[in-house]
């Protein structure tokens, strides 16, 4: 090997290397509290008592969590209660799902982009670690041809601010008329998918064991 190609490897190496160490994150041990953050999705309309995504996600984890989420919530009103959430709690975690009714509101994208870019820091400001969950940008061809797509809005923000997203989760479950309980959100069987989705995600990031 001469020394070009040498110091090439070494290079993309040690570029691997730095992706990993930003990527691995510490396991949070069962009993951590977790806040789970945002609108209809996250409080579990659709479903009834105990069958939202974040009651079933405690039930994998082990994990305490609060479930936080206020149907028709948007980005831009969950700035004015996620520092009385984070007062209060004081989460070792929290998982972000939010930006739904700004769309369907139709409100700009970079103005959502912004809003939950103010949410993240006020969680790391806290002290707690931050993953977003991708939420689709709805649109009536995208309900009509039942393919919705995550807004690029959330993997941009993860890469802005370091943090990790876990993508596709609602998408995939809106994609199947089944797992539905009407347009735009799930059922029962649909949030048991997000749960072992999000669960998935969390493990890959390496927040749940």
């Amino acid at each position: 090997m001469n020394r070009r190609d040498f110091v090439l490897m070494t290079i993309a190496l040690a570029s691997l290397s730095g992706c990993s160490k930003k990527a691995k994150q510490s396991a949070l041990s069962p009993g951590s509290k977790i806040l789970a953050f945002g609108d209809s999705v996250t409080f579990g309309t659709g479903a009834g008592p105990g069958e939202d995504w974040p009651s079933l996600l405690a039930a994998l984890s082990g994990w305490q969590i609060i479930n936080a989420g206020v149907p028709g919530d948007t980005a831009e009103a969950g700035k004015a209660r996620i520092q009385a959430l984070l007062n209060e709690h004081q989460p070792a975690l929290v998982i972000i799902e939010t930006g739904g009714n700004d769309f369907l509101r139709r409100r700009p994208v970079n103005a959502v982009k912004e809003d939950v870019r103010q949410l993240i820091r006020h969680c790391v400001a806290a002290g707690a670690k931050v993953v977003l969950i991708g939420v689709p940008e709805l649109s009536v061809l995208a309900v009509i041809a039942g393919k919705p797509s995550d807004s690029p809005l959330y993997a941009q923000l993860a890469n802005e601010e370091s943090v990790p997203v876990i993508s596709d989760v609602f998408s995939n479950v809106l994609a199947q008329p089944e797992l539905c309980s009407d347009k735009i959100h799930p059922n029962a069987q649909g949030y048991r998918q997000m749960a072992n989705s999000i669960f998935a995600g969390l493990r890959e990031i390496g927040l749940a064991r």
